[in-house]
């Protein structure tokens, strides 16, 4: 009987074949052992060196450049890269550029370049006067503007930054707390309530997403205090409603405030009065007093546009709760402006 090999399928004699046996099998050399530790040394010395070319061509100074950490330097490179995308060479030159210190200085807050999609794109450098923060310091708290407002803020924001979308041109106003440095805090007890009026431009035609950005002018809300000051204030007024927000009663003081005659707000609508951009927060701040449980239950506050007896429009700063056993909604009013 003739034995064929597995592997060669030649004939074999017995108890042979063309693989050596595993017991026989020649010792392999071993490999020698590779350090990684030169590698990863290389790769970071590669990195370093990519960061360094890419911060020296940051267009700001000497000595911030020194300062910058390795977040700092790409957060500033992803606003360059986002602002040449929507400002490329060879058209209109950015926003910021084009301003000089001396006319920044002149505004009464800073302005701010959002992408389509909320991206920051461009911030003044007069905001360290208004926040606390420089320009690199407030992209260090992210790189999208829902990043650097209070967070009970960012659903209404985004609303408004939709519709602001949905019809270019369109003028849209939203309020909301901005990050703040800690020595901002601790003097103000709190992050700074901003007013951001604006719009979306289409840059280039057609418009598109990549082509169209909303420009704002960023502006301080005066601060306001806090509830236990509130009532030792001359520009406090207070407004009880029933649960519909019809008022039923405001104090005297609200002719010096608004300029109406408490006769002439007894029996209307909050809503009323209210302009119409503020009226989903107001709605919001209303369903929160609401479903508050218990009379003196507070709904947090809000701030808002009212219209005044002259047809101007006056900040509110709204402090609003359960009264009554629950029967009424009482508002303490703080203005603004």
């Amino acid at each position: 009987m003739t034995i064929f090999c597995s592997h060669c399928h030649q004939p074999l004699q017995a108890e042979m074949s063309c693989m050596p046996r595993r017991g026989k099998q020649a010792p392999r050399a071993s490999r020698p052992f590779r350090s990684t530790k030169s590698a990863s040394k290389a790769r970071r010395d590669q990195i370093n060196a990519e960061l360094q070319a890419l911060r020296s061509l940051l267009p700001i100074s000497v000595q911030e450049k020194e300062r910058l950490s390795y977040l700092h330097t790409m957060a500033l490179v992803c606003l360059q890269l986002r602002g040449a995308q929507l400002f490329p060479p060879g058209s209109a030159p950015p926003v910021g550029p084009a301003l000089s210190t001396e006319l920044l200085s002149l505004l009464p807050g800073f302005l701010l370049v959002l992408s389509a999609n909320g991206k920051l794109v461009y911030i003044s450098e007069n905001v360290v006067q208004v926040l606390g923060l420089s320009v690199v310091e407030l992209l260090a708290q992210g790189d999208t503007v829902f990043d650097i407002l209070d967070g009970q803020a960012c659903e209404d924001v985004y609303r408004k930054l939709l519709l602001a979308q949905e019809e270019p041109g369109r003028e849209v106003t939203f309020v909301s707390k901005m990050c703040t440095s800690k020595a901002f805090r601790l003097q103000h007890g709190g992050n700074r309530v901003m007013t951001v009026c604006g719009r979306f431009v289409a840059l280039r035609w057609p418009p598109s997403p990549s082509t169209t950005a909303f420009l704002a002018l960023c502006t301080p809300v005066m601060q306001s205090l806090t509830d236990g000051e509130a009532g030792f204030q001359d520009d406090i007024f207070q407004s009880t409603h029933i649960l519909d927000m019809t008022f039923i009663d405001v104090t005297e003081s609200v002719t010096y405030h608004l300029g109406y005659r408490r006769e002439e707000l007894v029996g209307q609508s909050w809503y009323s009065i209210l302009h119409p951009q503020d009226a989903d927060l107001a709605a919001d701040q209303h369903r929160a007093v609401g479903e508050s449980r218990g009379a003196g239950a507070a709904a947090g506050t809000a701030v808002l546009r009212v219209l005044r007896r002259d047809r101007a429009w006056a900040w509110l700063r709204v402090w609003a709760r359960r009264d009554g056993g629950g029967r009424c909604i009482t508002c303490t009013c703080r203005c603004l402006r």
